[in-house]
């Protein structure tokens, strides 16, 4: 008997070896096949770099909750008339909602589906502390150093100005287009988009436009050493989280501190936020994510290319060893972040009231109610009122987009073509862009900049210093015209 559940033991772990190698080793979903060498479209450097320098110098700056500079934006719409003769000569331009962009490139073909290009116009403020910190003035739009300098310069009118660069030489070389293509550019994203992307959107859904892809920033093409692989990664987010803000808040008699009652107001809610900090929601890996690890697995060491192919067994390894990192933890779970937290006038008196406003990034498959109803279960507490913040309004998250469409097809195809060697890997973005207003008007949204950013710059973004290489704008402009012409289906 001992023998023969010995022996059984064995052809099991047998069994077991065979299965986790068999799926490590199995082929993968055939890559995209090799795109033909495309001679990329003249640039004049100088030229380009410096309109976007001149976009920059241009402070279209979003305040919060705030409506949009009209004065700023109604200079940087008479700064891209100016800039682009050609296309404001060929394309319609609409000027929606007071301020947004909505440029309309209509093809040769009605039958086939329009593509969407997104970019916005406007950008965060540069923290009065900070400004002296800056190698170069944050709205300078200095060119010195191989870089062009300034807030914007990599979120987002890089994307914005290689658009509107690509579609004038396109119009300078004779390119007709079969497909139709619209250029919508927002003019509040970074508080929302609610003002701008989200009428172009109810304005595009309206006319009953249904486009075949969307393009958005997100992601960028940066060392694949960040995802643990040799090659250059192009990073496109295939969705986005969700994000709400939710108020919670107490009141009590309030009196004298030197007679204080065993609970306070502040008390009270500080427990609340302690709880939320201490029992998250669940973390778990998502579609998305799964294709982040089905596409970077086949360039990994084997035992990690083992892990990650076998996730019905490693799973649970894999999102702990992810928990340890807050940046891909955030990938797993839909993350808790107080951000505010008020009560009190005095030291000596009680405080009647406590307010705290904890942001929620919402993983997809989760949602605004399922985060409502996680708070109240996790604070146990009826006395505390629970209550989605309105201003901004909190959105869920959104679909996931295809890795099989012919828009990703095309992604793949002019990011062989414009960098060598880059391996294009779908992601989960975990911040928010303005693509997510345009759900009725297309199912695939895909986020990225055609942009090569190291490392070190990313953290730029919203920060110190931003700043796009020279050569990378260049190459930008290149991508852009040609995804256009690939976009074209030909």
């Amino acid at each position: 008997m001992i023998k023969r559940l010995t022996l059984t033991a064995l052809g099991l772990v047998l069994l077991l070896v065979l299965v986790l190698v068999g799926r490590t080793l199995a082929p993968r979903p055939a890559p995209p096949p090799a795109a033909a060498a495309v001679p990329p479209v003249p640039v004049d450097a100088t030229a380009a770099v410096g309109r976007l320098a001149g976009a920059i110098r241009i402070q279209t700056v979003s305040e919060p909750e705030q409506p949009p500079d009209q004065a700023a934006m109604l200079a940087f719409r008479t700064y891209l008339e100016q800039s682009f003769p050609n296309v404001h000569a060929t394309l319609t331009r609409e000027v929606i909602a007071d301020g947004a962009l909505l440029y309309t490139w209509k093809g040769s073909d009605p039958a086939l589906k329009p593509v969407i290009f997104l970019a916005h116009m406007d950008v965060v403020p540069v923290d009065p502390a900070t400004a002296g910190q800056w190698t170069r003035p944050p709205f300078s739009g200095d060119v010195d150093g191989g870089y062009v300098w300034g807030r914007g310069s990599l979120d987002d009118k890089d994307n914005l100005m290689s658009i509107m660069e690509a579609a004038e030489i396109l119009l300078d070389n004779g390119f007709q287009p079969k497909r139709t293509m619209y250029f919508a550019f927002g003019d509040d994203e970074e508080n929302g988009g609610y003002r701008g992307a989200r009428v172009i959107a109810q304005a595009l859904a309206s006319r009953g436009v249904s486009a075949e892809f969307l393009t958005d920033e997100g992601g960028a093409v940066v060392p694949g050493s960040m995802l643990g692989i040799a090659s250059p990664v192009a990073i496109v987010g295939i969705a986005e989280k969700g994000i709400v803000s939710v108020r919670l808040s107490v009141s009590a008699p309030g009196g004298h501190s030197s007679v204080p009652p065993a609970r306070t107001a502040i008390g009270r809610l500080a427990t609340a936020v302690s709880r939320l900090e201490a029992h998250q929601m669940p973390a778990r890996i998502t579609p998305a994510l799964a294709g982040t690890f089905d596409a970077i697995a086949p360039e990994l060491p084997f035992p990690r290319r083992l892990v990650l192919a076998n996730r019905w067994l490693f799973g649970p390894l894999i999102v702990n060893q992810m928990l340890l990192e807050p940046q891909t933890a955030a990938s797993l779970r839909t993350t808790t972040a107080p951000t505010i937290f008020q009560s009190g006038i005095k030291d000596n008196v009680l405080p009647t009231d406590a307010t705290a406003v904890v942001n929620f990034r919402i993983l997809p498959g989760d949602t605004i109610d399922g985060v409502v109803q996680h708070i109240r279960d996790t604070i146990h507490d009826t006395g505390i009122t629970v209550a989605p913040l309105t201003t901004p309004p909190g959105r869920n998250p959104s679909p996931i987009s295809s890795i099989t469409s012919a828009g990703y097809r095309a992604l793949q195809q002019t990011f062989a073509q414009r960098f060598s060697g880059v391996r294009v890997v779908p992601n989960l973005l975990v911040a928010a862009t303005d693509s997510s207003h345009y759900g009725a008007v297309t199912h695939d949204i895909y986020r990225f900049s055609p942009v090569a950013v190291p490392a070190d710059a990313l953290e730029a973004v919203h920060g110190i210093n931003e700043r796009i290489g020279i050569d990378s704008y260049v190459k930008a402009v290149q991508f852009m015209a040609q995804l256009m012409r690939n976009a074209q289906g030909d």
